[in-house]
């Protein structure tokens, strides 16, 4: 969550903003996201975080059922974007000033990133094993080698992954790193454009040689009957979507302001998209049976007909170990399923702190592979900041009228279809129509975000008494300290170790949520009228610029006159 926003000044040194100086716009829809944010986390303080992705928790029913359905089709997935278009603008104001005067920008932001790691492993270890702060800081780290890392760097990054991949438990930690950096490369490519050598833009030449080399290949599948047959389709297909960003990538490319904004939509499209495509394909298919069912309906006639070949056998004996491999996985998904919920519903404090700690081993694979997905989001939210449409939200009030107007219904709308589809999934089974159906729901998720924020502004700017929601700014304004304590309360509140409130009712939680951010909003008003900061917001100032940002406000003695700055 970023929280450093505000207009620009060329003489202010680069430093913590003024009060004066801070959009008020950033403010209000942060505030608004943290209530969604409430809402959607308090399932997952009532069932083991493992279980997100699953949908809906199954055999709700009435009013519990409705309001399960109200989070996951109109609150999760898109609270989390907000938050990271949110940060984005944040890095963009804090870029946009160090280029104003001329101070440095690296080493304050790789400061700030390596606080928010902090700041999200002390979360996730010692509080709740849903953290996300961790999440941004890693995809912080991956915007900035998309931003300014050269290609030795990257070639360096890609060279000891790959190393590191090698190594016997190591694969699924680097491995994921691989995909992340070509991915940030190619949007490193396209943001910086250097056409000097090429009469194409660098990715775009890049993209349309990849596709022509995909349906080369492809080709050769059908003269060479040593090559897998089954790789023919995935080719031609990777090759025309190659073809197509790579004509995209070269229409597209002025003005240069428009590429961030371009770059995240199409991150955003490609990977859901894509996902979307592959679901849909496995779930339309006709059914195939599975490969180990019939290995033995080949052994079973080999016993009547005549022995099994030496190749019969090795696809039995294979078809065989996969089905034994899944079912393996499988187990394991529900074991930790079920460990988790013990120990954090009836478990002692320490217990869960040592469990959490060895859940937190296992981010940094998961981390790389979501960046890409945040650097898109980052890069949208730096479009918004960069081109001045929120730093002037009142002149621009007919774009977010818009991006309400047809985000909301339509990405919205995506989720509702998918959930005609399948609502919620079974841990340990494989499902391709909860797959589609989710892979449905997060491709509507980035326009009903974007819809939402723009919504939230539209009330702020209003004459109608929908602009009270400006009561949310210093919510907002102490974003990371309200995230927090949000956790220690449920944590201390539903977890065997505090009240052991465990398994409350989904209607039930939505009340809790709105009543605890009820409680944070007053307190947040009362706490700003006496301090700059929230204290974790301070901390985080004070370890970004190296020094220490007052915290209290000092009030001018009664009767005298206030000398202007």
């Amino acid at each position: 969550m970023e929280d450093n926003n505000g207009t620009l000044t060329s003489a202010a040194p680069l430093a913590p903003l003024p009060l004066a100086e801070r959009i008020q716009s950033l403010d209000v829809v942060r505030g608004f996201a943290l209530i969604g944010i409430c809402l959607m986390n308090l399932d997952f303080f009532n069932r083991s975080v493992l279980m997100v992705g699953n949908g809906m928790p199954p055999g709700l029913t009435g009013i519990d059922f409705a309001a399960g359905f109200f989070v996951a089709y109109f609150v999760s997935s898109k609270f989390w974007t907000i938050f990271s278009l949110l940060f984005g603008m944040g890095f963009a104001v804090m870029l946009t000033r160090a280029e104003t005067t001329g101070r440095d920008f690296l080493k304050p932001y790789l400061r700030r990133i390596a606080a928010l790691a902090v700041f999200g492993a002390v979360h996730h270890i010692f509080i709740w094993g849903g953290d996300i702060l961790f999440s941004y800081a890693v995809g912080a780290f991956f915007l900035l080698l998309a931003l300014y890392g050269g290609w030795k760097l990257m070639l360096g990054g890609l060279v000891l992954c790959a190393g590191l991949s090698a190594i016997p438990g190591m694969s699924d930690q680097a491995g994921p790193a691989i995909p992340a950096i070509v991915l940030t490369g190619m949007v490193a490519l396209y943001l910086r454009n250097d056409t000097r050598r090429f009469s194409l833009p660098p990715l775009s030449l890049l993209l349309l040689v990849l596709a022509f080399a995909c349906a080369v290949i492809a080709g050769l599948t059908l003269v060479l009957s040593g090559m897998p047959q089954v790789i023919r389709i995935p080719l031609l297909a990777g090759a025309a979507v190659l073809a197509v960003l790579g004509t995209l990538a070269r229409k597209y490319q002025d003005p240069a302001s428009a590429r961030p904004l371009r770059a995240g939509v199409t991150l955003w499209v490609l990977v859901f998209g894509v996902m979307s495509a592959v679901t849909a394909v496995d779930y339309l298919s006709p059914k195939k049976p599975e490969p180990v069912a019939a290995a033995e309906t080949a052994v079973a006639s080999s016993t009547v007909k005549a022995p099994m070949s030496a190749e019969q056998k090795k696809a039995a004996d294979e078809a065989a170990k996969n089905k034994a491999e899944r079912d393996k996985a499988r187990a394991k998904q529900v074991a930790n399923i079920a460990e988790d919920t013990r120990i954090i519903s009836t478990g002692t404090y320490a217990e869960g702190v040592a469990h959490r700690a060895s859940q937190f081993l296992e981010r940094p694979g998961r981390e790389a592979g979501m960046s890409i997905i945040l650097v898109g989001m980052f890069l949208i939210g730096t479009w918004f900041v960069r081109s001045g449409v929120m730093a002037n939200a009142a002149a621009h009030l007919p774009l977010f009228r818009k991006l309400a107007m047809y985000g909301i219904p339509f990405g919205v709308g995506l989720g509702l279809l998918g959930s005609t589809i399948a609502m919620s999934h079974t841990p340990g089974t494989d499902d391709n129509g909860f797959m589609l159906a989710q892979s449905i729901l997060m491709l509507g998720s980035l326009p009903a975000s974007i819809g939402y924020a723009s919504m939230v502004i539209l009330m702020l700017h209003s004459a109608s008494w929908m602009s009270k929601v400006s009561l949310l700014a210093p919510f907002g304004r102490m974003a990371l300290t309200n995230y927090m304590m949000q956790s220690l309360v449920c944590a201390m509140f539903f977890y065997g170790w505090g009240l052991g409130n465990w398994g409350m009712g989904r209607a039930a939680q939505l009340g809790f949520a709105l009543a605890l951010c009820a409680v944070q909003i007053v307190v947040s008003h009362l706490w700003l009228q006496r301090f700059r900061y929230g204290p974790l917001e301070w901390l985080w100032r004070a370890v970004t610029y190296m020094k220490l940002p007052a915290m209290r406000i000092e009030r001018a003695p009664a009767g005298a006159q206030l000398q202007p700055n």
